[in-house]
């Protein structure tokens, strides 16, 4: 079990373009707490973007980083941990969850379309981007949901509103 000290208050989880790292600001600063994004971690620790580090070094590679990160943000961070899109997929991370309170921000793919762009920065994206987002999102869905304490909807909603739900969902199951 996770130490309440060392507990984040809630881990965001989903895929690109559902605003963990946005809604996350929100929740942070609704909550009164830091926010801990595990992709810019991983950048500032490695002083190279995501995109580059799945071009020179491969995806099997960035996982690893991601794996560590996520372990040790579970470990470490007290306040809204935004994961990555892919890191639930990890076997190991998954385990790690286990515990914690995970919020899927599902979303759809117009508005992930709007809120992405589905630019070159997200390597998984690159080629034919809607039709790999809708690919990916078929795959992983089942883990957001089975790893999800809870799941909300970001379908054309302002951060500030999801924010404000999640904290409601947050303070009715404490």
């Amino acid at each position: 079990m996770v130490s309440a000290a060392a507990r984040p208050v809630v881990v965001l989880a989903g895929p690109p373009g559902s605003g963990k790292t946005t809604v996350g600001t929100a929740l942070a600063t609704l909550l009164g707490v830091a926010l801990h994004d595990t992709d810019a971690a991983i950048v500032a620790a490695t002083g190279r973007t995501i995109s580059d580090i799945f071009l020179d070094d491969g995806e099997p590679a960035f996982r690893a980083l991601e794996r560590d990160e996520v372990a040790r943000a579970l470990r470490e961070e007290a306040g809204v941990v935004a994961l990555g899109g892919g890191a639930v997929m990890d076997s190991a991370t998954q385990a790690a969850l286990v515990g914690h309170r995970v919020v899927f921000l599902d979303v759809g793919i117009a508005d992930a379309a709007r809120r992405v762009g589905f630019d070159q920065s997200r390597p998984l994206l690159a080629v034919n981007p809607r039709a790999s987002w809708v690919a990916m999102m078929a795959q992983r869905r089942p883990t957001y949901e089975r790893v999800a304490t809870w799941r909300v909807d970001t379908a054309g909603r302002t951060p500030a509103d999801i924010a404000v739900e999640i904290a409601a969902l947050l303070e009715e199951g404490s």
